[in-house]
């Protein structure tokens, strides 16, 4: 399927996305380093810190990829589970060092293998906009995380200037073209990356999505200027009722 008709339909979308992943599976750090200008690492950081994640916290790591966020969420005392739809991205997380006690599992986004009310905390590091339905993933996140568990999602940003997002858009495709020519032979491997920013709602509808979805205290952290974020929510119960039964207290 050719980049042009990833974005068809969900289904496009999805079988488009694993094939991608699967192809730039051996590449997916450095270019993560290269379109991030070296900041991923701190962003990365950044969000987990953000979290409150520690010691005896159960904390699920969604398009897992190689490891980095799961890793880190290991490094605060979490139990972690690394979630990828591409299992040879799970083969390459299991080989890196400091993974001891992190339970990789392939799955899906959309239809998490998880139990309701499951996890304290739910990471993803560029999930969001390459899941195929947006709203379906984020009322699976909602499910699967506990009362009071918190969500923190980053990935690029769709600026909402024309101004901005114009240039933006125009050399994340050219580099993508040359990146993807240089290490696939295939330009189109990367110019996926602002195709799929084009279609993406933006960092403000992304957080009143995850409000739609049943959020509170929604915020969103800009980074690199703007052209990156970091979504952060958390899940709160509805009064007089946990984990879906009414509370007789």
């Amino acid at each position: 399927m050719r980049l042009e008709r990833a974005f068809d339909s969900p289904e496009d979308k999805r079988r488009y996305v694993r094939r991608l992943f699967a192809t730039i599976a051996t590449r997916y750090d450095l270019i993560t380093r290269v379109l991030s200008f070296g900041l991923d690492q701190r962003w990365k950081a950044q969000l987990v810190a953000s979290t409150g994640a520690s010691v005896g916290s159960r904390a699920l790591d969604l398009a897992c990829g190689t490891g980095d966020l799961a890793q880190r969420l290991a490094a605060r005392g979490a139990s972690v589970t690394g979630l990828d739809v591409t299992p040879v991205m799970l083969v390459l997380a299991r080989a890196k060092p400091a993974n001891a006690g992190i339970r990789w599992v392939a799955g899906d986004m959309t239809a998490l293998p998880l139990s309701s009310a499951s996890v304290d905390v739910i990471t993803t590091g560029y999930g969001l906009r390459n899941v195929p339905d947006l709203k379906l993933a984020l009322a699976e996140v909602y499910r699967v995380l506990d009362d009071n568990g918190r969500l923190a999602s980053l990935d690029f940003n769709r600026p909402e200037s024309a101004i901005v997002r114009g240039p933006y858009l125009a050399y994340l495709t050219v580099v993508g073209a040359v990146l993807g020519w240089l290490l696939h032979r295939d330009p189109d491997t990367y110019r996926y990356i602002p195709a799929s920013i084009r279609r993406y709602p933006g960092a403000a509808s992304v957080a009143r999505l995850i409000e739609d979805a049943g959020f509170a205290e929604v915020r969103v952290v800009p980074v690199l200027g703007g052209l990156m974020a970091i979504h952060l929510a958390a899940k709160r119960p509805i009064a007089g009722i946990r984990n879906g039964s009414k509370s007789t207290s």
